[in-house]
């Protein structure tokens, strides 16, 4: 079917519409409604629940700004967890680095692994890098097994509903905590200001009480609601801001550069007010 036009609604009153050249692919998995179509502005396109996860045009940003600032404050990066992140992007990045012995993801739905294989070849490429772990379980849960086994944990959910909910409460920070190591740190994307500033507000103080170092991080991703979408760090050693832009090695990527880095932690005021 040609000519359709996909709205998802951000709020009550407010959305982001899409035409749809086809639809490659709908299901209602185990877990929430997916669906794989092809749009005529943004190639293909991965749905979960109504809402837009990724897509081939915009999706370096996302990926890049989840893996990147953390790997390149971490001086030692060799154990690496992703919760989420099933479409294989923030795994696609973290390969860039050398360093990375080992990158463990954690799924929970096996058919956004499948079907980003099958249609978003460009993003789920690494999947099958022989240093890449894959595992179709719950994060959550994952998290609360492994004690003092990471250097840096990255969550890459969905918003913060279904299957996700948890993953934006406290306790599970807290056990992120205890999943890394004495020096570990972990990032996790945490929405947009304009539409969720009190869970940003929530997740920020939820850190900020059990990381000594806590940061906020920006970038601009026009596919996800109002476009600036949100990324919160909590350490325990190692502070993001501390990092000499001219110590990070150049690295094939389309938007985090060495020189962003710090820049990216410069927030607007009334984003920089919510995570006070």
């Amino acid at each position: 079917m040609a000519g359709l036009w996909f709205t998802e609604k951000q709020t009550e009153n407010f959305g982001i519409t899409i035409k749809v050249n086809k639809t490659l692919h709908t299901e209602q998995t185990e877990f929430q409604k997916l669906d794989m179509v092809e749009t005529e502005e943004f190639g293909n396109m991965l749905l979960l629940d109504g809402m837009v996860m990724t897509s081939q045009v915009d999706e370096f940003v996302y990926h890049e700004m989840v893996a990147h600032p953390a790997l390149n404050t971490h001086p030692n990066p060799e154990h690496v967890l992703v919760v989420g992140g099933g479409d294989g992007g923030v795994i696609r990045e973290i390969m860039k680095h050398e360093k990375v012995k080992k990158a463990t993801l954690v799924e929970i739905d096996g058919k956004v692994i499948e079907y980003s294989k099958q249609y978003l070849p460009s993003i789920a490429g690494e999947l099958d890098n022989p240093r890449v772990e894959v595992i179709v379980g719950d994060g959550f849960m994952h998290i609360v097994k492994s004690k003092n086994q990471y250097d840096v944990i990255m969550v890459d959910s969905t918003e913060p509903v279904g299957p996700a909910a948890p993953l934006f409460e406290r306790g599970f920070y807290q056990g992120i905590y205890e999943a890394l190591k004495e020096d570990g740190m972990f990032v996790a994307q945490t929405d947009n200001p304009w539409f969720k500033s009190d869970l940003i507000r929530k997740v920020s103080k939820d850190i900020k009480e059990i990381f000594p170092i806590t940061r906020a991080y920006v970038a601009n991703i026009p596919t996800y609601p109002s476009g600036m979408w949100m990324f919160q760090m909590g350490s325990k050693k190692y502070d993001p801001l501390e990092v000499d832009a001219a110590s990070i090695p150049e690295r094939e990527t389309k938007y985090y550069t060495p020189r962003l880095h710090g820049a990216a932690f410069v927030l607007p005021k009334f984003v920089e007010d919510m995570v006070k």
